[in-house]
């Protein structure tokens, strides 16, 4: 019986690696946060949610370095935390750089191109085209198949209108000022997931730069609220990159 190649979106949660284990307890800690700030245990996922994402958003721009990602949690937190938090559209963005940033070592198979679809889908829907755009266009950046370009057909869906709360631009326009030290290239020491090499600098350097074109066109389409999170994780992963020598 054939088997199902290997996800170029699925990673593992290893426990063994303290970084991770901060992720899930720093991930119920703002459930509990959450919750108690705002009455609502839907409120609370989102929040939740919201903060697990920029986490992992930080860890495919920064493989190196996961006490970037253990700073983007928290700082999420406290940028969604005010408001009507959404992940969804945060959730299209994570996956679409960690396809550019290949870290699982693996090539997009069809099923991701599906789901990857349907995060264009649901990031359209809540975060507005312009901030779909990376996850459709990242399976054909990916592997230049024209099956790939499928996941376009997901920025057919309509938007709904933008929320007036939720986030403010402030941390967007923070992360993009630091463009310049974000983009500058930089050496990857950290090995695939499931691959036997490293993960390529230039895969990693075109994920960052795709990760500030998303904050700038969130900026644009004045749907800021729903990039919460990307903004977290540029702000933690640029300010390392800031200060290194």
């Amino acid at each position: 019986m054939p088997t199902m190649p290997p996800s170029a979106l699925a990673r593992p949660l290893d426990f063994t690696h303290s970084s991770n284990r901060v992720a899930v307890l720093g991930s119920l800690g703002a459930l509990l946060l959450a919750r108690r700030r705002t009455g609502s245990w839907k409120e609370a996922v989102n929040v939740a949610g919201a903060c697990f994402l920029a986490w992992a958003t930080a860890r495919e721009l920064d493989p190196d370095h996961p006490w970037t990602a253990n700073l983007a949690l928290p700082l999420a937190f406290m940028l969604v935390v005010r408001g009507a938090a959404n992940p969804l559209p945060a959730a299209g963005t994570m996956s679409g750089l960690r396809m550019l940033a290949g870290t699982t070592g693996e090539a997009p198979t069809p099923v991701d191109t599906a789901a990857m679809l349907a995060q264009t889908g649901l990031s359209a829907r809540f975060g507005g085209r312009l901030g779909a755009l990376l996850p459709a266009l990242a399976p054909w950046l990916s592997q230049r198949q024209e099956t790939a370009a499928l996941s376009l057909l997901g920025l057919l869906v309509p938007p709904v209108p933008a929320s007036t709360g939720g986030g403010s631009v402030w941390p967007v326009l923070g992360a993009l000022a630091l463009a310049p030290w974000l983009i500058r290239p930089e050496s990857i020491a950290s090995s695939c997931d499931r691959a036997a090499r490293p993960v390529r600098d230039s895969d990693v350097q075109q994920a960052r730069s795709a990760a500030l074109a998303v904050l700038g066109a969130a900026v644009l389409s004045r749907r800021h609220q729903a990039q919460q999170p990307l903004a977290a994780a540029v702000l933690t992963v640029g300010l390392r990159r800031l200060t290194s020598p």
